[in-house]
């Protein structure tokens, strides 16, 4: 089959490798050391933890960080190593958070409260606790599971993504986590006004499979709906009654289609998420799963109806005209008039030859694999954006797919498996996902 169910595993292994310090410095030491006491090591309440073996039981909480013990910082009898760090007031590390702030391995910017705790060890080994909770490899990936197609808490798209921590904009010390600081579903310029008919929570459109957790986000300029779902409208002619204006920049005119401006086009039936996030510190690029979906295709490929999919990222990446980091293999945006329809039956339209090496099968079952307007249709088949990101940092990016020209003929894109990866990105890139042997 071509779409197979996604695991985040080998992404979350690769960033073990990278931590400088490994279980046995000292400030992971102190966390083993503690657990023989029947204490609970760095409760994320921020209770009482028992003191190490030789500790100060008296030394306040707030004044040593949940699961330290400031008496033991320096003390090689009590951790088997030398300290790289004397002061639990300072950020040794340069990572944002001191001891007191809640930094269990100030010798390491790659452990603090602000990391994702990765699963798993450097070839297959014990992990490493680099959010410093007390506990190794607890990341929570499975937040997905159970929602109603029509929910419209934006927080759980982004749960259906992967993105299972939520923050918020004014934490400080051990609360400064990465995650998810605020959700909304919006129009493609970021206003409110979308169709909640838009956007749907699904565990499979037609063929198509999520590619991690249990569900995945659909946006869609017609209904987020496939046949079986309940408020399905065919994307022939679905029209959601929204108007608006398209993000800056766009709509685009495609480089494939040189006769074709699209300047001064209506952007109509918007559908958005837009997500405010918290950057891991130990994170220096992100990536995500997308398919595409258009009615378009083929009867008007090179048109001026060139309905788009873009991913806007701010603050803007280096050397891209705008905040799209979404494109195909010739740098152009996702679009009706892209390079990348992979899904479909071989032919030719508005001038341009599709091979269509996918085949049309991943089209059952979505409604794409109507036969009216020369259908079956097209889809690009599962891409992964991949963008570079500064640790720790906080970003915004907003989805979003609209009709330009029209309000009929209608596409749609499904969002899966968001990931953290402490490898950098030198740019941002779009690549078609490995089809499974």
């Amino acid at each position: 089959m071509y779409d197979t169910p996604w695991t985040r595993m080998a992404g979350l292994v690769a960033l073990s490798a990278l931590v400088a310090c490994s279980a046995s410095t000292n400030n992971e030491k102190l966390f083993d050391d503690r657990s023989g006491t029947g204490g609970s090591v760095g409760a994320p309440d921020g209770g009482s933890v028992d003191p190490a073996p030789g500790g100060d039981s008296s030394v306040p909480q707030e004044e040593t960080g949940p699961g330290w013990d400031a008496s033991v910082i320096n003390d090689p009898d009590a951790t088997g190593v030398s300290s790289c760090n004397t002061d639990p007031d300072e950020d040794f590390d340069k990572d944002g958070f001191s001891v007191n702030q809640g930094d269990c391995n100030d010798c390491d910017p790659n452990a603090n409260p602000g990391a994702f705790d990765m699963v798993g060890g450097v070839d297959g080994g014990v992990g490493v606790d680099e959010n410093c909770d007390g506990t190794i490899d607890n990341e929570v990936t499975d937040c997905d599971k159970g929602f109603d197609i029509a929910d419209t808490d934006a927080m759980n798209a982004a749960r259906s993504l992967g993105l299972c921590r939520p923050t918020t904009a004014a934490a400080q010390g051990k609360d400064k986590t990465w995650g998810v600081i605020s959700a909304k579903y919006v129009k493609a310029d970021g206003t409110s006004g979308m169709n909640n008919l838009s956007h749907g929570l699904v565990p499979r459109f037609g063929a198509a499979i999520v590619q991690e957790g249990m569900s995945m986000l659909v946006l869609s300029s017609g209904t987020a709906r496939a046949p079986n779902h309940p408020g399905f409208q065919s994307p022939e002619d679905a029209d959601m009654g929204t108007e608006g204006s398209a993000p800056p920049g766009f709509p685009k005119d495609s480089p494939a289609c040189p006769d074709v401006s699209t300047a001064g086009e209506d952007c109509n039936d918007h559908a958005a998420l837009e997500l405010e996030l918290r950057v891991p510190t130990n994170a220096r690029s992100f990536s995500f799963n997308f398919n595409f979906y258009t009615y378009e295709f083929p009867s008007f490929i090179c048109s001026t109806f060139n309905d788009f999919f873009v991913t806007m990222l701010t603050p803007k990446p280096a050397n891209l005209p705008d905040g799209n980091i979404s494109f195909d293999q010739d740098g152009n945006p996702i679009s009706v008039n892209n390079s990348l329809l992979q899904v479909c039956s071989p032919q030719t339209a508005g001038g341009k030859t599709f091979s269509c090496p996918l085949g049309p099968s991943l089209l059952d079952g979505t409604g794409f694999d109507e036969t009216a307007r020369s259908g079956p249709h097209a889809a690009t088949g599962w891409l992964q954006t991949k963008a570079p990101v500064e640790p720790g940092s906080v970003i915004t990016l907003r989805f979003a797919i609209w009709d330009t020209g029209d309000h009929i003929l209608d596409s749609s894109v499904l969002v899966d498996n968001f990931q953290w990866s402490v490898e950098p990105a030198n740019a941002a890139e779009t690549t078609p996902v490995p089809v499974p042997k």
